[in-house]
């Protein structure tokens, strides 16, 4: 077994790693669209950022200076046509947990010290017969170690039973590589997470969720986290691809920009990932751009 500050710089430079991939396959498909449609092409737009002392709610391991490093990462943003906003982000973040989160995150409570690196990403297309997709796996290190992620599709519009049983089967086909028992529990908890109960109704079509995964073999660990990323970055082009082209009504629109209320109210109330980032000093542009750019209610 590799060492352990080993894995965790192989984590991150995987997690870097797939954000390029990424943003290559979706600017593939967002040139394509414009060349079709004769539209003008814009690439990804990239910020680099830094967490430091001064973060909210985050003090950088055992440093004293206020503009001491704590980490940051690259954030992504594609404004486009056939992709109205996408963000795929890196972050590799270290420091201490404040106390009245410590308590929250397991192994913290012991010793606030942190690590912790990911990739996550959120597309939302603007036509309304394209889903939305979300995906993030993530290393995090306290005096406990363990991955988590997972990858939902929210269509905008009404639900394509071929789009479903593929991502499904994708997800599948990924757990079932790696342990048999994979995919019903994390089918289950995704299911569970990605609810919204003051709505009483699922955010989508489900997908997988997992998180405080530690098996005792963190290398196999490790690569059941990179092919949730891979198989992600397989299949979501592939639904894209199906529906790129087609046409879609005012009617459709207004109904995609409701629907997409509900996916604002979860980000912000419930998703564990957006507490996560906000509590550890994280880039707030990044921790939020899992937002829509249109919405209504």
């Amino acid at each position: 077994m590799i060492s352990h500050h080993t894995l965790q710089e192989q984590a991150a430079d995987w997690f870097s790693t797939l954000q390029s991939q990424i943003i290559g396959e979706l600017e593939g498909l967002e040139q394509e669209y414009c060349t079709q449609k004769n539209l003008p092409f814009h690439g990804f737009s990239k910020r680099e950022w830094s967490r430091t002392a001064t973060d909210a709610q985050a003090v950088p391991s055992s440093r004293k200076s206020d503009e001491a490093e704590g980490g940051g990462g690259l954030t992504a943003l594609l404004e486009g046509q056939l992709f109205e906003k996408a963000g795929v982000n890196f972050s590799k973040v270290f420091g201490e947990f404040a106390p009245q989160f410590a308590k929250d995150i397991p192994g913290a409570a012991e010793n606030p010290h942190f690590w912790a690196s990911g990739i996550s990403l959120v597309i939302h297309p603007r036509s309304p017969l394209v889903p939305t997709v979300h995906m993030n796996t993530r290393m995090i290190v306290t005096t406990k170690t363990w991955f988590g992620g997972g990858a939902d599709l929210t269509p905008m519009y009404h639900p394509v039973e071929q789009d479903t049983q593929d991502f499904h089967k994708a997800f599948q086909q990924c757990c079932d590589r790696h342990d048999p028992a994979y995919y019903p529990k994390f089918k289950e908890w995704a299911d569970t997470y990605f609810y919204l109960p003051h709505r009483q109704e699922t955010r989508g079509v489900g997908g997988i969720f997992y998180d405080y995964i530690n098996t005792g073999d963190l290398d196999a660990d490790f690569a059941f986290s990179k092919d949730v990323g891979a198989t992600l970055a397989k299949i979501y082009p592939e639904i894209v691809r199906r529906h790129m082209f087609e046409s879609w009504t005012p009617e459709q629109r207004a109904h995609q920009l409701k629907r997409r209320g509900r996916y604002v109210e979860f980000n912000l109330l419930y998703d564990r990932g957006t507490l996560f980032g906000l509590k550890t000093g994280g880039h707030t542009e990044s921790i939020l751009m899992s937002l829509p750019p249109v919405v209504t209610w």
